[in-house]
């Protein structure tokens, strides 16, 4: 019988392939290096993204054995990953968000290409970059996690190992301090 392919392979059954074929991990590399990239660059920006990717797969593959194998989806586990990389490097993210509130220039943008499609303008990126920057570093990931990576609640707090009670307050937090922000660069 044929092996199926590997669009058609769960995350789940291409880590459990990976304990005895270490090659098979190469496929969930193809299949969610290029979003997690994404999602780095818009934290850290570009350069940092591809060590934040390197990482996170790094320790995937060291810690593979422990995947939860009822989970079929790996990207909360991904993504939980990046954000223990990612907090490791929190002073480069909120250094990066206060030079794009002072000079109101992304350097995502500058590198060729926007990363961000869905938010366009400058008067309302440096106030949300801003209230991004001035929220609690757990209250960010799960506000990015939800927003930027499209999680569900349930899969943010398996990514950030807390309950969902906990998303669910990091989110109306962070969503709450957000709209004041942008509430206040509202002149019209």
């Amino acid at each position: 019988m044929a092996e199926p392919a590997t669009a058609e392979v769960a995350d789940t059954d291409l880590i459990r392939r990976s304990w005895r074929e270490p090659e098979a991990f190469a496929v969930l590399f193809d299949r969610h290096a290029p979003a997690l990239h994404r999602y780095a660059a818009r934290r850290l920006g570009p350069d940092s993204a591809d060590d934040v990717v390197s990482e996170v797969f790094l320790a995937a593959f060291e810690h593979r054995q422990r995947y939860r194998l009822d989970q079929a989806d790996a990207r909360p586990w991904l993504y939980g990953i990046a954000s223990n990389v990612i907090g490791k490097r929190r002073r480069a993210e909120l250094s990066r968000y206060r030079a794009y509130v002072r000079g109101g220039v992304d350097p995502v943008e500058i590198g060729g290409g926007l990363v961000e499609e869905g938010v366009g303008t400058l008067a309302v990126n440096r106030p949300l970059v801003a209230a991004l920057a001035g929220l609690r570093a757990g209250d960010r990931d799960a506000l990015l996690l939800v927003a930027w990576v499209g999680l569900t609640y349930e899969e943010v707090a398996a990514a950030l190992d807390i309950p969902v009670g906990t998303v669910r307050s990091r989110l109306n937090r962070a969503r709450k301090k957000v709209r004041q922000a942008l509430e206040g660069t509202d002149h019209g």
